[in-house]
């Protein structure tokens, strides 16, 4: 399993990073990106912690830890600037909270995330297939959700995203320690959201390609 989109206690998850790490390599985990809520209250603060214990924990354990951060409620007119601050600071996975219909994110957002090029556009909720081809042409890749209410959405984001070509990857966007799952479930969630078994194996090749394109930046 390679999971881009986790929490620890630096933000609302539940687990210090060591045993978030501990407890994904039990579940098969080859690599998970730590990316911890923030805006610009506290983006420093979250990042450099979040690099610091990553590399710490390169150092002894097998599984891949990704230091990242997710621009999380920011104003969509912050978001360019956030994106490039978190990138000088040293992120290595810079994720987006998208317009999930359960939460009251901002309008607009999706779209402000997509045009600053982030890594990934997190549960995108009812995004529409003019911004899935902008995501395509920037690379930007569109998040299928392992996550409880976030996941309502991800029929509507697999099928707009296959038809304008836009990339999906699978996370879990864990906060708890039952959040985190195996590759046969996240298969699983993948056909739940109406894609082939092909089109699956493609996701889990782009969630690959993320973890090499992060691993030459460690």
């Amino acid at each position: 399993m390679i999971d881009l989109h986790t929490h620890t206690l630096l933000s609302d998850g539940e687990l210090v990073p060591s045993e978030l790490v501990r407890r994904a390599y039990t579940k098969g985990y080859r690599a998970i990106g730590i990316t911890d809520h923030a805006d610009a209250s506290n983006l420093d603060f979250v990042t450099e912690r979040i690099v610091k214990v990553a590399r710490a924990l390169n150092t002894f354990q097998d599984t891949v830890v990704i230091p990242g951060v997710e621009i999380t409620h920011a104003p969509p007119g912050q978001i360019p600037e956030l994106v490039f601050e978190a990138r000088r600071l040293g992120a290595v996975l810079v994720v987006v909270h998208g317009e999930t219909p359960v939460e009251p994110v901002a309008p607009n957002t999706n779209q402000a995330a997509i045009e600053s090029r982030t890594d990934i556009l997190s549960h995108p909720g009812f995004i529409t297939p003019e911004l899935a081809r902008l995501a395509r042409e920037n690379n930007v890749f569109l998040e299928i959700s392992a996550r409880r209410g976030h996941s309502l959405t991800n029929g509507h984001v697999a099928r707009v995203a296959m038809e304008a070509g836009a990339g999906l990857v699978v996370n879990t966007d864990t906060h708890s320690p039952e959040n985190l799952i195996t590759r046969e479930r996240a298969f699983q969630i993948l056909m739940g959201a109406g894609l082939t078994e092909a089109q699956a194996r493609e996701v889990f090749a782009n969630n690959e390609a993320l973890l090499a394109a992060s691993r030459r930046l460690l």
